[in-house]
């Protein structure tokens, strides 16, 4: 065969109303730029950590930007690692994630307003996972955006009610793009393994998965939550 499945272009998918999945959103080359900034991130002024919730500690490990996420608050100092404050959030990050936000909906208005000001950039390690779990530690329900490099991982979405089915499992590949508002904003999700070894060449990340997910805390400067 001269091509598989997996060398055809995939189109995006509403996986539920307000979520919707574009896989390959990002370039091969886009992908390996992003890997050298979580590079500089994790060698910023808080170092990545593994968040402790309820006492256990996660097996993903964390770097945040703008605002300093902890369960289940935020703060401008990562006052549960060193005390120092995080790196400033880009702006550049603020229009990559209008531009997947109106790839996503087609709402223009939405779009252009769309300001996050926190990300949590997550690496995972071969044998990491992340519970099922609501992104609710934000006072602002704007959608919640992310992108994916390195090795696919099993990406389990579900419903706002609780843990339990309906959920549905996704194949998260190197470069694919997921967002989450409207009525799927309190979607409980979660990462349920790795694969590795499927992190394809080029994109910067040899092995291992990064995750950001940019969000709206709804905060003002100096003010915790």
């Amino acid at each position: 065969m001269l091509f598989t499945d997996a060398d055809l272009p995939r189109s995006p998918e509403q996986v539920a109303p307000g979520a919707m999945w574009l896989p390959g959103w990002l370039t091969r080359d886009q992908q390996a730029w992003l890997a050298r900034q979580f590079h500089m991130w994790a060698a910023g002024p808080v170092p990545p950590r593994s968040a402790k919730v309820r006492r256990h500690e996660m097996s993903v490990t964390t770097v945040c930007l703008g605002w300093h996420w902890r369960p289940y608050a935020y703060s401008r100092d990562a006052v549960d690692v060193n005390g120092r404050r995080v790196l400033d959030f880009p702006d550049w990050m603020v229009r990559l994630g209008r531009r997947i936000l109106f790839d996503a909906t087609g709402d223009a208005q939405q779009a252009e307003t769309y300001t996050p000001d926190t990300a949590l950039v997550n690496f995972y390690d071969a044998t990491a996972k992340m519970g099922m779990h609501q992104d609710r530690d934000e006072i602002s329900r704007d959608p919640v955006v992310s992108l994916s490099i390195g090795d696919t991982c099993t990406f389990r979405f579900g419903n706002t009610e609780n843990r339990n089915r309906p959920y549905r499992d996704i194949a998260l590949a190197s470069g694919d793009a997921f967002v989450f508002g409207g009525e799927s904003r309190l979607a409980f999700h979660g990462v349920q393994r790795i694969h590795p070894g499927t992190a394809p060449d080029g994109c910067g990340l040899p092995q291992g998965r990064i995750n950001i997910t940019m969000r709206v805390t709804g905060l003002e400067t100096g003010q915790p939550l």
